[in-house]
């Protein structure tokens, strides 16, 4: 089952280049690149070792010819500043949430719904099939996705209460990315979105700025958000993929041979960094529990049904069509 699905992933995404590319030979191969990737997770997060791998496989197979310097916790910007150096060609790669790319590309938003997919292997089908076809759409506007890596699956952690449903989420103060999807869910369980660079959410966690956040179990542990915050409820409202992007500038300049070897390094490293980020998930759970974070179950189903008013405030009609087949996958 696994090599069938390294296969499967591999020929979605040579397809993509391959529908975007046609069939140019490659030329100037013996040309040399210097390229940087940016992403605003520890070095040691499940997409950003990923990341890592991705470069070093490109290393490898271009004999050196192209190599990739990677700069973590948001050395280079937040993500969206990443996508918008991406437009302007002052940078080469990015990893950043399908939530932030929504911004330029409204049907993104759609793989970040509250409750949209069933399972990891439901939303890794849909991300590879429909969802390398609508980022597409980006290229014209300066970006490519190579693959859609894995951020986690997310869950609300606050520093004021256990949250048991969503009544309890009433008045808290959120942090949220910027983007549509998660401010409204949060307006759809009475909590107050607030809107924030991921950077910036430690300080704004010390000093009661905030009263929580939502996110996946390895950035409370890696960020240590555990030290500002006390309760964490395993909501699982969205499972979030993080794209790895790259400048439609970068990418044409490059001939047509290294160009297939990123495809075919993103493939391999995608399928390394959701098996690893699947692997080590627990034991972040495991690492938090120790630390004297009080964790709690959640009926799932409360919230699903509460966070339904996202999908009316947001969906339209593109969006229903690429709901529906998203679920047809199911």
């Amino acid at each position: 089952m696994k090599k069938l699905w390294i296969l499967v992933v591999a020929l979605a995404l040579v397809s993509s280049y391959a529908f975007a590319n046609g069939t140019d030979e490659a030329a100037g191969t013996d040309q040399v690149f210097e390229l940087k990737l940016g992403h605003v997770a520890d070095p040691d997060n499940p997409y950003a070792l990923g990341g890592q791998r991705f470069a070093d496989l490109v290393a490898e197979r271009t004999g050196g010819n192209v190599t990739i310097t990677i700069f973590p916790n948001s050395q280079l910007g937040s993500q969206q500043q990443l996508i918008e150096s991406l437009i302007l060609g002052n940078l080469d790669f990015a990893l950043t949430t399908t939530a932030v790319l929504g911004q330029f590309e409204p049907d993104l938003l759609v793989f970040g719904y509250p409750y949209m997919f069933e399972t990891r292997e439901h939303a890794y089908a849909a991300l590879d099939t429909i969802g390398m076809e609508v980022a597409q759409s980006l290229e014209p506007r300066g970006v490519k996705v190579l693959g859609f890596f894995e951020n986690g699956i997310r869950h609300m952690i606050n520093n004021r209460r256990p949250i048991q449903t969503p009544e309890d989420m009433e008045g808290l103060k959120m942090r949220v990315m910027t983007t549509p999807v998660y401010v409204e869910l949060m307006r759809s369980l009475g909590a107050d979105p607030t809107p924030m660079a991921f950077g910036e959410v430690y300080s704004a966690g010390s000093t009661g700025t905030i009263d929580g956040l939502e996110v996946p179990a390895v950035h409370i542990w890696q960020q240590r958000f555990f030290e500002v915050n006390q309760y964490l409820s395993l909501t699982g409202h969205t499972y979030e993929s993080e794209p790895l992007t790259m400048s439609m500038r970068t990418w044409e300049r490059l001939p047509a041979e290294y160009q297939e070897i990123i495809m075919e390094a993103v493939a391999e490293a995608l399928v390394y960094s959701r098996e690893l980020a699947r692997e080590q998930e627990s034991e972040f759970f495991a690492q938090l529990a120790d630390a004297g974070i009080q964790i709690n179950e959640v009926d799932r189903a409360l919230f699903a049904q509460a966070t339904e008013a996202v999908w009316s405030a947001l969906r339209t009609d593109t969006s229903d069509e690429l709901i529906a087949r998203i679920q047809a996958l199911r």
